[in-house]
Parts: C-alpha cells; structure tokens; sequence
C-alpha cells in the first residue's frame, strides 16, 4: 500500500466520526414541540408531492437546523433533487443538508454511559426511559445515514467513497435495528408517535433489506459487508407493512420506495418483471390524493410502458412534464422515457424530438445523449439528406471530447458510445442497427415481449438485415464482419426470446458464442448472449444449467463493455435461483421478529 493509499484509509478512518461529531457545531434545544414538528413535516410532504416545492420548502426552512423533522425533511428534498439532477452541486448541497441532519440528530439521541452500555449487553434494555425526542432522534438519524451513504455511492467511483459508504452503512443498520427494539420493546402511550415512528421504522429497513440485497456479491465483498447481507424478500415485506400505515408519517416513501424498485430496479437490473398489480393499485390511491404529482404521473407512464402501452405512457409522461415547471430536471427525466417509448414503436421522428431536447437541456452526460441521437437519426431506413448526415457527423466528431470524468475515470455509457462513435468512422459513417443495440443494453426487450406488434416489428428489421448481410448485400467495413454478425444474432436472439420461441432463440445465442474468438471489439456480447442463455433456461426449468452459465459468464469474462450492469441481472437471477436453498448465516434487520 503506497502512501496516497494510506492517507485515503486513515480519512475513512474518520469519515463516521466527521459525521456524527457535534462539539463544533452548537444547538439550541427547539422551542417547536415534536408533534407540531411532525404535523408541519407532513404537510411539507403533502405540498412536494403536489409539485408545491418552493411552498414545501418555506415551510420547512424557518426550523432547519433546530428542528429534527423540519431538517430532515429539508434533506430529504435535497437528497431526491440530487439524484434526479446527478449535477455536482446539487449532489454538494443534499451532502451538506444530511451531515447537518445527522449533527442535529446526534444531539437529540439518547446517550448511553459505559454502564448503561456495558448493562444494555446483559440485560434487555428499558426503552420507556427514553423519551419521545430520543426515540425520533434515533429514526431519524438512521434514515438521514441512509440517504448519506446512498448519496456516497453516486458521489463519485473512487475506492475510498465505496468504502465511505459502507461505514456509514454500517452505522445505518445498528441504529434501524435500535429502532425496531424500539418499536416493539416500547410501551406506546401515544398512538399517534407509534404510527409515524413504525412507519419510519418499516420503510428504512425495508429499504435497507433490499438497496443491501441488490448489491453484487464483489461490490459487497469491496464493501466489507462481511458478517450480514439485505434480504429481498423481507425488504418487500417491510415495505408492504409501511404502505399498509396510511397515516404515518413516511408512508408515501414506502410508496416511492415501492415504485421505483417495481418499475424501474427491477427492470433495469434483472430479467425479471415487478408487481405491475401492485403497482396499479398503489397509483390509483396516490393519484387521488396527488392529481397534478409529477412524481406519480411519471410512474404511471413507466407502468403504461412496463406494459407495452406505449401511446398511453408517452400521454402520462406529458402531463407529468407540463404538470410543474418549478424542476425542469423532471422534464428531462420525462424526455428520457419518451425518447425510448417512441424508439420501442419504431418512430423514429417523435424518438428525435426528445434526444435533441435531452442533448440541449440536459446536464447529465452530453456524450451519451448525443450518441443517442446520432443512432436515432441512423435508423431510418431512407438515404439520409445532406444535412443530417453532417449533425451526425459533427456530433460524432464531438461526443467523445464532451465525456466526463468522475474520480478520474469515465461513465460506463460514455465510454461506450465512444467506442461506437470509433466504429462509426472506422465502417465508413455506418453503425448497424444502433438503437436497438441501445434497447438491449439497457435492458429494455423485456417491453417488446409485452405486445406482439412491438417485438415482430423489430424482428423483421433486425432478419431482414442479417439477410441482408449473409446475402453480402449489407455494404459494411468486413474487419468487424463477426462483431456485426454477432450483434445481429445476439438481438435476434432477444426477440425470439420475447416472442416465446426458445429453441430458435438459443440457436441464435449459441451462433454468437461461436463467433467469440473472430470478435475485435464487441467483447460484451460473448457475456451477454451467456446471460440470454443462462435466462432461457431458468425459464425452462433447467436451474441447475442456467446456473452453470450464469455463474460462467460472471467467472470466465471481464473487461468489456458494460460489465457492471450485466453483473447485477447475473447477481439478480442467480439470487432468485438460489432463493429455495436453505438460508446463509448472514445477520439480516428485521423489525416483525426481533
């Protein structure tokens, strides 16, 4: 270990105490009881979700740093604006709102003396001694790390951070399992502070459970998670219990929690489908009480599209971007969705609109977004004019000086679309079939197996151009003959898949594994046809071979493209087929048996 490298242990080192320390920092003991607190707070909630933020936030601001609910709420906030925007600043702001959370906390929380700690390991501790300001502190300093360690992770991708966040991780889950000792070692007098603390309780080891459980086992193991792991399905069932709690006070983060793993987790980071019953049935509750909620539109558009509506989910995507103009990010996140819902329906004129609206508003990754709308302008299957092949060109010379660079190195997408936009001059201005490549990585075939139209349609394209290319037809640069060919066989592959013809799929996948030896540069799709496969035989029955090559791919291949976000849908199915065997001895938090 060099020195940089000792330096960068010894901060982490102090990362916990830099965190939680208070003597630099003074309070005051607030002159706003807590139930006034937690009233405000949920009026607060009720006026964000109702895309009143400015009105949200004034509400909240006057007791920030005095008031516990207040602060957190107000980091709470912050927090969701960071991971919406991904924009430095944002993400520096909701850093400092939740280190102020955690200071605040810290000086409620009940301090516990080395003979009381030293008791507490003897002896079941006495938790009607705490009072009703101490048992709120807890909660709310376990959810405040929560959002801190969460917000770590996308800070940046530099060893220390991972590190960082699972120290903080760690403290997390000690102070929600003496929340949940709380909820159920406690005599309730006030029924009112059971719900809103029991709600808090469900949502963040829930959320715990299953943020932990999503986590590839490398990631874990980088992470130090020796000793416990997040379970999947007690993270559900806690979440289940939180939206149950319709009067507490987390309740819509229960709600949020819920949404966001179903349609989109699950559908981003596995094979798998989410509960789109659920769903339905929780949007129809929040769209009454959150008519104009962005929040809840855009969730009701990713459900239309989980289900292959897309004319349906591209209507709820518009009136969740027209429904507020306070958050102009979320207009981008609808613009994202809408780009691929009309990319899905092959229309590749609305698919523009966006792609040119995302590259022109959005901060997030120019490069990415710019590859985007270069592979969109690619698909049409006219001669393009003059002036569309010179934007093309123009921002394929340009995307890759755009690139950003997080802890010194470059976004996975990023690095991606450059090596594409390397192929695009390297087969004289031609890349095949760019957007549907984009479909597969990101995972999103599984919406063209929901409609038939959807799936055919694409299928046709995408034989007719391996056709076209086995007749010799297709007029493309033959020094990577075996990476297009794989590509097309790999999509082929997918669509077969979709359309409930495995025999022909698997053939197709088997075709891509042959050519592995012949492939320059499209490394990825070696591991991902593997992926395809191993998929096709879970949902056979065949567990026992789907494990073998799911457990081949992640062994066997490394250093392509995208390796990441394969390792997640690896990780994904084979927790699911693993789900029947007996349990390990991890330490899990739970809150129903404790």
């Amino acid at each position: 270990m060099d020195r940089e490298q000792e330096e960068q242990v010894e901060d982490v080192a102090q990362v916990e105490q830099e965190d939680s320390d208070t003597e630099d920092v003074v309070f005051e003991p607030t002159s706003m009881d807590l139930d006034t607190a937690m009233q405000e707070s949920r009026t607060a909630v009720h006026l964000f979700f109702n895309n009143k933020f400015d009105e949200a936030w004034e509400l909240l601001r006057p007791w920030v740093g005095s008031s516990m609910y207040h602060t957190v709420g107000n980091a709470v906030f912050h927090f969701l604006e960071a991971v919406l925007t991904f924009e430095p600043e944002s993400i520096q702001k909701a850093s400092a709102a939740l280190k102020q959370s955690i200071q605040l906390c810290n000086f409620y929380r009940k301090r516990q003396t080395l003979s009381e700690s030293f008791g507490k390991m003897v002896k079941k501790q006495n938790y009607d001694h705490y009072t009703p300001e101490a048992i709120h502190a807890e909660l709310c300093y376990a959810e405040s790390l929560l959002l801190k360690s969460m917000l770590t992770f996308i800070e940046d991708e530099s060893l220390v951070n991972f590190i960082k966040g699972g120290i903080k991780i760690r403290s997390c889950f000690n102070s929600y399992k003496e929340c949940a000792n709380i909820l159920h070692q406690r005599h309730w007098t006030d029924e009112t502070h059971k719900v809103h603390f029991e709600s808090g309780v469900r949502m963040g080891i829930g959320a715990f459970n299953l943020m932990i459980s999503l986590l590839p086992s490398r990631i874990i193991k980088l992470l130090e998670f020796i000793g416990f792991s997040g379970s999947k399905e007690l993270g559900l069932k806690e979440l289940h219990l939180g939206y149950d709690l319709k009067q507490g006070l987390r309740h819509v983060l229960s709600v949020m929690t819920l949404l966001s793993y179903h349609l989109i987790t699950v559908y981003v980071l596995s094979h798998s489908d989410g509960d789109l019953q659920l769903c339905d049935e929780i949007l129809k509750s929040q769209l009454k009480l959150y008519p104009e909620g962005a929040w809840f539109l855009y969730f009701k558009g990713r459900l239309e599209l989980m289900r292959g509506n897309i004319s349906d989910s591209c209507a709820w995507y518009i009136k969740s971007w027209n429904s507020q103009s306070v958050w102009p990010q979320f207009h981008h996140l609808c613009f994202w969705e809408l780009m691929w819902a009309h990319s899905l329906a092959l229309e590749w004129e609305q698919a523009n609109v966006y792609a040119t609206l995302l590259m022109k508003e959005s901060k997030w990754s120019r490069t990415t977004y710019a590859y985007q709308k270069c592979s969109i302008l690619l698909m049409s299957e006219d001669a393009l004019s003059t002036e569309v092949q010179e934007s093309i060109d123009t921002l394929m010379k340009n995307l890759p000086r755009w690139k950003k660079r997080v802890a010194g190195k470059s976004l996975p997408m990023e690095k991606f679309c450059i090596k594409k936009s390397e192929r695009y001059w390297a087969q004289d201005r031609k890349l095949v079939l760019p957007v549907f490549e984009l479909l597969y990585v990101w995972n999103m075939f599984k919406v063209l197996g929901k409609k038939w139209s959807l799936v055919e349609a694409v299928f046709i394209i995408v034989d007719k151009t391996l056709n076209l290319m086995n007749s010799g037809k297709l007029k493309i640069s033959s020094a990577y003959e075996a990476d297009n060919r794989g590509l097309l066989l790999l999509l082929k592959g997918g669509c077969l898949h979709q359309m409930n013809s495995p025999l022909q799929a698997e053939e197709c996948l088997n075709s891509v594994l042959t050519l592995e030896k012949k492939i320059k540069e499209d490394h990825y799709l070696v591991p991902y046809a593997l992926v395809q496969l191993g998929i096709i035989h879970f949902q056979q029955g065949a567990h026992q071979k789907a494990i073998q090559i799911l457990e081949d791919a992640k062994k066997n291949y490394t250093g392509y493209s995208l390796e990441s976000r394969l390792h997640f849908q690896i990780h994904s199915a084979l927790l699911e087929l693993n789900s029947k065997d007996k349990k390990g001895s991890h330490d899990v938090i739970e809150s129903t048996h404790m």
